[in-house]
């Protein structure tokens, strides 16, 4: 009887990283006074984003839920 050599599997270590779970904030009405003053000054949408420290989406969702316009045209 001929003997089966082991094959010698290599165990990869698959190291996961943890997804950055999002921080959900409510909208205070002081938030929501700086979000209409920079839309109403014109100021792009990312600007709006990091002063409020907010993505660009919750930026643009709420403006639209709002009523505002971020419309940066001149």
């Amino acid at each position: 009887m001929a003997k089966k050599k082991k094959s010698a599997k290599k165990k990869t270590s698959t190291k996961r990283t943890a997804k950055k779970t999002t921080a959900r904030r409510a909208w205070t009405s002081s938030d929501v006074r700086e979000l209409k003053s920079l839309a109403k000054k014109k100021t792009g949408v990312a600007r709006i984003a990091k002063a409020l420290k907010r993505t660009a989406g919750a930026i643009a969702v709420k403006a639209h839920q709002l009523g505002v316009s971020l419309d940066t045209r001149g």
